[in-house]
């Protein structure tokens, strides 16, 4: 594939029918057609609100706990003795990740929209969770979808789900994991499109929910960019940050494309290998495709079906990615690479022994790339890593993996 012209701008898209490019669109159910365009009326209505965004700040800062703190990792910088390494600490959010960003905006449209029920995907459970947090905080019910593969590994964040009062659906079909969940999810909305609002957790789907994720978790780009430049004075060399579906990467990454200096990494899950197909790196081992309602790159066998994949991070464990990580992929802005299993548990392991701190599966994929690259660094260069969640939800998948019990 020819490389595409560079735009003047990294930041302006999409265009008006959803498209980065070749990528994204809204290839959906007739049914649900008046659905997603009332949804985008919507949309751009609040996009510049004064009223919404005031409520929804309002909550970001006393209810989310915004902004995140930029963390100086010493420890970590010590040990690898290159660059300084920066985490945006995202794991302190309320419910553990980045997740929250996206669910207080979205609940606030659901509310003004009129709707009374609420369903969501969940694959970590970090998304299902923030979901059915925001569903308690505004008295919506709240219908989760999880793949029973999730449900087995994840059995904390079912449970806390269960506490804020949604009702958690294993989805069996498949291998159980967040494409399954997302398609049951899917089939729900079909079903009940009049009252239901899909709160979908991360920057793909049918337009304009690439979009609108993305807006919603700029913020974490955009408190980063700040607050680097408040102090170090000026901006980073590089920022990292892992990639599943792609919502805490292009939230990072977006306030940061048009700054050329700024090297920019998105990390995908390289699973048992990319030799054969236990892994999800959609970007470096597959080709483009529709799945969930637009078009990006996935796995896909050699008559087009979609594979599952697999990585030892749930919230990762997506054979597709984001419409707008395809463009910035093939526009050659971002670069995507693969990180294993092996290599994202040294990381966790690495960072809660250096740092006391302990990431989650995705996030230390992340830290895993920052352990290759920065002892190569100079010692005055910076790198910041998007710290996307806390890791107490991944301990018995890590205990499991090191022969343990707990």
């Amino acid at each position: 594939m020819n490389k595409p012209a560079t735009p003047n701008s990294f930041r302006t898209g999409p265009d008006e029918q959803g498209m980065f490019g070749i990528f994204g669109g809204r290839f959906v159910a007739e049914t649900l057609m008046p659905l997603i365009l009332d949804l985008e009326r919507h949309w751009n209505e609040v996009k510049n609100d004064a009223d919404f965004r005031a409520e929804l700040t309002d909550l970001s800062t006393h209810y989310a706990g915004r902004p995140s703190k930029l963390y100086f990792a010493e420890g970590l910088t010590k040990h690898l003795g290159g660059a300084k390494v920066y985490f945006k600490r995202e794991d302190l959010n309320h419910t553990g990740s980045h997740k929250i960003n996206n669910c207080l905006g979205q609940i606030l449209l659901a509310k003004r929209m009129g709707k009374k029920r609420i369903i969501a995907e969940t694959g970590a459970g970090q998304h299902g969770v923030a979901s059915a947090t925001v569903a308690a905080r505004f008295g919506f019910p709240c219908v989760v979808y999880m793949g029973a593969t999730d449900v087995a590994r994840q059995s904390p964040n079912v449970f806390r789900m269960k506490l804020l009062g949604a009702e958690v659906r294993p989805v069996t079909a498949g291998h159980g994991t967040l494409k399954d969940a997302m398609n049951e999810a899917l089939r729900d909305w079909v079903t009940n499109v009049e009252d239901t609002y899909y709160l979908i957790g991360t920057a793909a789907g049918p337009h304009p929910y690439p979009e609108l994720v993305r807006d919603f978790q700029s913020v974490i780009g955009i408190e980063a960019r700040a607050q680097i430049l408040e102090q170090e004075g000026r901006l980073p060399d590089t920022i990292i940050a892992a990639v599943g579906g792609g919502s805490n990467a292009i939230g990072l990454f977006h306030p940061f494309l048009d700054d050329k200096e700024v090297r920019i990494i998105g990390i995908e899950a390289g699973g048992r290998g990319l030799d054969g197909i236990e892994h999800c790196a959609s970007m470096n081992a597959g080709r483009p495709g529709v799945l969930h309602g637009n078009r990006t790159y996935l796995l896909q066998n050699a008559d087009g079906q979609i594979m599952d994949g697999h990585s030892i991070s749930a919230g990762l464990d997506y054979p597709g990615v984001g419409p707008e990580h395809s463009w910035l992929r093939d526009s050659g802005r971002v670069e995507y690479v693969p990180i294993l299993d092996d290599e994202a548990l040294e990381a966790f392991k690495l960072t809660t022994r250096v740092e006391g701190i302990i990431p989650a599966l995705e996030s230390a994929h992340a830290i895993a790339h920052a352990v290759k690259i920065v002892p190569a660094m100079d010692k005055d260069q910076i790198v910041i890593v998007n710290l996307s969640g806390r890791g107490d939800k991944d301990v018995h998948t890590v205990a499991s993996m090191l022969g343990m019990e707990i």
